[in-house]
């Protein structure tokens, strides 16, 4: 399994970004769950939000209302929309995958995730 972030890029304070995920290797149907982790600069990773194989999703609290996590099954892809953009927004995302239908409460933790991408870089002045 393969991911390829896309998207990042430098925006001002209030802009939007979209971010998308490519899943390829033939996997994508074997994948469960999909999320979207960031990690800003001198920072640990933490979960952005997470969408289930039932279309359950989840959101770390105060992105709520801000950013929404979709995915479009006939291209393969997890998009995550990210508006009114801060600068604390700033940091390296990563999009992860895994195979198991991975539990609510346990949707933004890392270590549920055992694919992941290389990171796409967002930075908001």
């Amino acid at each position: 399994v393969q991911l390829v972030e896309s998207g990042g890029g430098s925006v001002q304070a209030g802009g939007s970004l979209r971010l998308s995920c490519v899943v390829s290797g033939g996997q994508y149907a074997y994948i469960n769950t999909l999320a979207w982790f960031r990690q800003a600069p001198g920072k640990e990773r933490e979960g952005v939000a997470a969408i289930r194989w039932d279309g359950v999703t989840t959101y770390e609290d105060p992105l709520k209302g801000r950013f929404t996590i979709s995915r479009d099954d006939a291209k393969n892809t997890l998009h995550l929309e990210m508006n009114s953009l801060k600068p604390e927004d700033t940091g390296m995302y990563y999009c992860a995958a895994d195979r198991r239908s991975v539990s609510l409460n346990r949707l933004l933790v890392e270590a549920e995730y055992t694919y992941w991408g290389q990171g796409t870089q967002v930075t908001v002045s």
